[in-house]
């Protein structure tokens, strides 16, 4: 392991890492993680609230933002000061490419959502990550992402 923290992470705990919060913040727990992986559960699929419904329906291509979440938490976990309260550097999901979704929605599930992440290359500036999210074993969705670390801030940025 790459720090002194337990394998099993709760929501809160999460949510004071990623730059979502309330119903925003999708996942429940990180169950496994190492310096390249991170597996994490989540249960928000199946609420009525969730902000990524429209219509009432959950589009499969959410699960992109469960992956993400989980990239999130992973570079929280792996960063320098993965023991700090302070959140990760910000990140930008900049391109998605080779998703395959197995089913046409997610709120039609009655299980937990497994959603995995394998970082699979980058540097200090960007990363590149591997996701796959299942359900009871089944695959729902997969592809890759590249992220941007702190891209949203252009350098010289001052916050006003």
């Amino acid at each position: 392991m790459t720090a002194t923290l337990p394998q099993f992470l709760e929501r809160d705990w999460i949510a004071a890492r990623i730059p979502h919060d309330g119903s925003m913040c999708l996942l429940d727990a990180v169950v496994a993680w190492d310096a390249e992986r991170i597996r994490c559960t989540a249960t928000s699929h199946l609420c009525a609230e969730n902000p990524l419904r429209s219509k009432g329906r959950l589009a499969a291509v959410c699960g992109i933002e469960y992956a993400a979440q989980a990239m999130a938490v992973h570079g929280a976990l792996v960063g320098s000061g993965a023991g700090d309260q302070a959140r990760p550097r910000v990140g930008m999901l900049t391109s998605v490419r080779g998703v395959q979704t197995h089913i046409d929605r997610l709120d039609t599930l009655d299980a937990p959502l497994d959603i995995e992440a394998e970082r699979i290359g980058g540097d200090d500036n960007t990363v590149l990550y591997r996701f796959d999210v299942r359900c009871a074993g089944r695959a729902l969705l997969s592809g890759r992402a590249a992220v941007i670390l702190d891209a949203a801030q252009p350098a010289g940025f001052v916050a006003q």
